[in-house]
C-alpha cells in the first residue's frame, strides 16, 4: 500500500478514530477519507489533466490534512502555505509555484462537504507529492519538489526504526505544515492510525495553556526543534509526570545540545532520545541516532548517526572527492529519498543536484565530519565569516561554547557594521544563574574559551538570556538576536 492507502485503510477498519486535533477541532479518519474523496473530486472535475500545484493556505486547521490528501488524490502535488507568511511572499510562492489556485481551510471546510459525483484520481509514484519552500539565498523562495517515492520512502524507513504502534501513538506536532519536520510527525502519524496533536500559534504564545494542553494530550512521540523543547524544559513541571505516555523525542532542524538531550533523560527516564538530521531537500530527515547516556559520556558534541537504508551520505572536499574520516568537508546526500530539484528553477536544480551511481544526489552546504562512523555535523558553508582577515565557522564557536559546563546552549552572531563583521556576540543560555554579575560570567567564559579557540576567535561581546526567541518554524530566530545586540 501506498501512504494514501494506509490511512485510507484506517479510515476503513477505524473510521471514528481520532486522526487530527487542533484546539478544540477534532477530524476522524473516516471524516479524513470522504472529505479528501469529495475535494480531490471537484479539484479534478474543476481543473481536468491539468496537473499544476494547489497552493493551501491555513496554520493547523483539520482542512489543511484534508486539502493535503484530497489534492493528492486527484494527482497534484500541495503547496502548504502558513497564514503568518506576508501577502508579498505568498504571492511569489504561488507565482512560482504557477500554483491553479490557492485553497483556504474555509474554502476546504466548504469543498469538502460536496457530494461525491465523480471519481478520483490516484497521483503515480514518481510524481510531485508536496512542494515546500524555503528561503533562497538571493531573496527568492525555492520550491523543493518531494515526490510520493521520496515521501514513501522516508516513512518507511521512519516505522522500521522506530516500531510505532499502530493504533496507539499520539505525535505532537510542533512545527507549521509549511515547515518540512511536520512531515514526519504528520506522516508517520498517518500511515499508523495514530492521533496528530497540533501545538498552534495561541498555545506557544500563552505558556500556562501550553503546559496544561500538553497534560492532556496524551503524547506518546514529541517531534519538535531543539528550541522548542529547550523552551518547554524551562518550566519544571516539564517531566515525565506531565506527560507520562512519552515513548521518544525526535528532534530535527537545528544542533541538538548535549546538555538538553541529558535534561530531557533525566526527566523522562522512561523515553529516548533521538537526534536527525536532514535537508528539506532530501525528504525531512537522512540520519538519525539514539542519544543515550553512553553517547553522552562519549561525545562533547553529538553525531546525529548513519544515514538511512539506501541512501548515502559523503564528506567532501571542494572537488566533491570523497575525504577520510576525522577530516571536515560539504555533505552530499544521494539516494531515493532525494528531491528530484526546485520548482521553476532549473539553474539552482543543476547547480545543487546531479546523479551519482545511478541516484539522485544533493550538494548539501553543510559541513560534517565522520568519526565512529557517525556523522557528526558542524554547520553551514555560509555560516562562515571573515573577521580580522580570519575566516571563522560561527557552529564552531558555538560548539566550543557547548561544552564549557556551565553553558546549555549558545548562538554566536556576527556584528555587523558598514557591511563588515567587526566582531563576535554571543547568546547564552545557561544551565543556572546565581549572584554572579554579566561581567564576571563574560569574563570566565571567555577565559576557559581561550583554552580552546585561538584569540580572534573569541566573542568580544556575552549575552545572556533565559531562552532564545523562535521563528514561526521554531528554530532560534537569528536575526531577531542579531536585532537585539
Amino acid at each position: 500500500m501506498n501512504v494514501i492507502e494506509r490511512i485510507d485503510h484506517w479510515a476503513a477498519v477505524a473510521p471514528e478514530t481520532i486522526a487530527h486535533i487542533s484546539g478544540d477541532q477534532t477530524l476522524t479518519y473516516g471524516e479524513l477519507s470522504k472529505r479528501s474523496d469529495a475535494l480531490a473530486v471537484y479539484l479534478t472535475e474543476r481543473f481536468g489533466d491539468d496537473r499544476s500545484p494547489i497552493g493551501v493556505l491555513g496554520h493547523r486547521e483539520p482542512e489543511m490534512l484534508i486539502a493535503f490528501l484530497g489534492t493528492a488524490k486527484s494527482g497534484r502535488p500541495y503547496v502548504p502555505i502558513d497564514t503568518l507568511l506576508p501577502r508579498p511572499r505568498v504571492e511569489k510562492i504561488l507565482a512560482i509555484s504557477r500554483a491553479a489556485m490557492l485553497l483556504s481551510a474555509e474554502e476546504v471546510a466548504q469543498l469538502s462537504r460536496r457530494k461525491i459525483r465523480g471519481r478520483r484520481k490516484f497521483l503515480e509514484r514518481n510524481a510531485p507529492f508536496y512542494i515546500l519552500f524555503t528561503s533562497g539565498s538571493t531573496g527568492e523562495p525555492k520550491g523543493v519538489i518531494i515526490t510520493l517515492a521520496c515521501l514513501e520512502h522516508f516513512i518507511s524507513w521512519m516505522l522500521a526504526e522506530q516500531q510505532f504502534a499502530e493504533r496507539a501513538e499520539v505525535f505532537l506536532n510542533q512545527a507549521p505544515f509549511s515547515f518540512d519536520l511536520s512531515v514526519m510527525d504528520l506522516y508517520c502519524s498517518l500511515a499508523t492510525g495514530g492521533t496528530l496533536f497540533s501545538v498552534n500559534r495561541d498555545l506557544i504564545e500563552n505558556p500556562k495553556q501550553l503546559y496544561r494542553a500538553l497534560a492532556n494530550s496524551g503524547v506518546t512521540t514529541w517531534i519538535s526543534t531543539p528550541s522548542f523543547a529547550r523552551m518547554c524544559l524551562v518550566e519544571q513541571k516539564f517531566t515525565e509526570a506531565m506527560l507520562p505516555r512519552a515513548r521518544r523525542f525526535l528532534f530535527c532542524g537545528e544542533t541538538l545540545a548535549p546538555q538538553t538531550a541529558a535534561e530531557l533523560l533525566g526527566r523522562f527516564p522512561r523515553a529516548q532520545v533521538w537526534n536527525m538530521y536532514g535537508p528539506t531537500e532530501a525528504t525531512v530527515a537522512t540520519t538519525s541516532i539514539r542519544v543515550d547516556d553512553s553517547i553522552l559520556q562519549k561525545y562533547s558534541a553529538l553525531p546525529v548517526g548513519r544515514a538511512m537504508p539506501g541512501t548515502q551520505i559523503l564528506v567532501v572536499d571542494q572537488n566533491c572527492h570523497e575525504l577520510p574520516a576525522n577530516e571536515r568537508g560539504g555533505i552530499i546526500i544521494a539516494g531515493p529519498n532525494v528531491s528530484p530539484g526546485y520548482i521553476g528553477r532549473p539553474d539552482l536544480t543543476a547547480r545543487a543536484f546531479f546523479e551519482r551511481r545511478g541516484q539522485r544526489a544533493y550538494k548539501t552546504g553543510d559541513l560534517a565530519r565522520f568519526r565512529d562512523g557517525l556523522l557528526f555535523f558542524e554547520g553551514r558553508v555560509d555560516e562562515q565569516i571573515k573577521l580580522s582577515g580570519y575566516r571563522i565557522e560561527l557552529g564552531d564557536v558555538e560548539a566550543n561554547l557547548r561544552m564549557l559546563p556551565a553553558v546549555r546552549d549558545a548562538v554566536v552572531i556576527p556584528v555587523i557594521k558598514n557591511d563588515t563583521a567587526q566582531s563576535l556576540a554571543a547568546c547564552v543560555l545557561l544551565d543556572a544563574r546565581n549572584e554572579t554579575s554579566d561581567f564576571e560570567l563574560a569574563h570566565s567564559l571567555r577565559t576557559q574559551l581561550s583554552d580552546r579557540l585561538p584569540t580572534y576567535m573569541l566573542p568580544r561581546k556575552f549575552v545572556f538570556l533565559d531562552m532564545f526567541p523562535m521563528t514561526a518554524n521554531g528554530k532560534v530566530d537569528r536575526t531577531a538576536l542579531a536585532r537585539s545586540l
